[in-house]
């Protein structure tokens, strides 16, 4: 059977598809005319005149490529996600100079091609409304403490003799003292502040009903994971949303360089070094860097394992590093009790496009 892979080039408007078969030649070209539905199924009618063993490559910028996706795997077909950076490779050294869709979608294919075991996409789950959820909580936050800022400066124009102890503006003991202070005043500076601390009272109530509901959330999406000392509930949900199913992951060390925990090899001839990752999950790698923060301040374990490392020669930061590679392996291995709107095509974590058949044929 001829394989054939499909690769994308995703845009707000318009997608761009180029099919190349298993030595990376092209087959064809197709532009859609919109990204609706019916154009999403008219991509599909397209592609069937490449036959049943077919494989959907699609650059992994999920904001353009969602609703795509969700066509594609409800009409049965296999979809797997190319990172940006393995695509910028296969543009560079292709024949083909320049920068176009069609290069694009290109470049996807064959980026697809040469590296196995990419993630397969899947119809979204439960991870997703947690990592929603849990992102908009950081803008109200953000939000609230550009507006404590300002507030503060204007509560010092006014009285200076009136300082607010830090974090306590978000407390409605201190907002109700501001409101008191402001009631007497004219003038557009403080009716500036008085507006301000209303708004900062109604985001406090707003981010405090948003905890409550990703704690609800979370608890029976990764028991394991708030079992470990050192997570709380919001530090939980940002590793099961930026995580979106460990399943996709092969192993602990793929998983590790998904985070930023592994070490990258930086050594020639007899020297062995490695350097810090600078690839992967930011926002992953700084959840697991607050839980292992924690466990130093307070799991008697986690000391005594930053206390050997340190007397056996390393420094506070390469001990640091170790200890957030162990609890990155430690969430991998955990238990993770996730429900599933849709398996993997394949049964391995990861799908080998080369080995791939659509999901009506397994």
């Amino acid at each position: 059977m001829l394989m054939v892979v499909l690769g994308i080039d995703a845009h707000k408007r318009t997608h761009t598809v180029v099919a190349v078969d298993e030595a990376g030649r092209q087959l064809g070209v197709r532009v859609t005319q919109s990204t609706s539905t019916a154009a999403h199924l008219e991509l599909v009618r397209w592609a069937g005149r490449f036959g049943p063993g077919r494989v959907w490559a699609v650059e992994d910028c999920r904001s353009l490529s969602r609703r795509l996706e969700a066509d594609l795997l409800a009409a049965g077909e296999v979809i797997v996600r190319v990172p940006p950076k393995l695509m910028a490779g296969a543009r560079r050294s292709a024949r083909t100079y320049g920068k176009s869709d069609p290069i694009d979608a290109l470049a996807v294919a064959r980026a697809a091609l040469r590296e196995p075991g990419l993630p397969a996409a899947r119809l979204d789950g439960p991870e997703r409304e947690v990592r929603l959820l849990a992102d908009h909580r950081e803008d109200l936050v953000a939000g609230r403490t550009r507006m404590m800022n300002r507030l503060r400066w204007h509560l010092h124009e006014l009285d200076p003799s009136f300082d607010p102890g830090p974090r306590t503006l978000t407390r409605d003991k201190t907002i109700a003292t501001v409101c008191a202070l402001l009631a007497g005043r004219d003038g557009l500076v403080a009716r500036i502040a008085a507006d301000l601390a209303a708004r900062i009272s109604e985001l406090t109530a707003t981010i405090s009903a948003l905890q409550k509901h990703i704690t609800v959330l979370v608890r029976p999406l990764a028991p394991a994971l708030l079992a470990l000392p050192g997570p709380g509930a919001l530090t939980a949900a940002k590793i099961v949303g930026e995580t979106a199913g460990i399943d996709r992951f092969r192993s602990q060390s793929a998983y590790a360089r998904h985070d930023r925990t592994a070490p990258l090899p930086a050594w020639s001839g007899n020297q062995t070094r490695h350097r810090l990752s600078r690839t992967g999950n930011r926002q992953l790698n700084c959840a697991i860097h607050r839980v292992a923060v924690t466990q130093i301040r307070c799991h008697l374990r986690t000391q005594d394992f930053m206390a050997k490392r340190t007397s056996a020669g390393d420094s506070k930061p390469e001990a640091l590093r170790a200890l957030k590679r162990h609890l990155s392996d430690k969430i991998y291995q955990a238990p993770w009790l996730t429900p599933r709107l849709q398996q993997p095509p394949t049964s391995a974590r990861q799908l080998d496009i080369r080995g791939a058949t659509r999901v009506g044929e397994c």
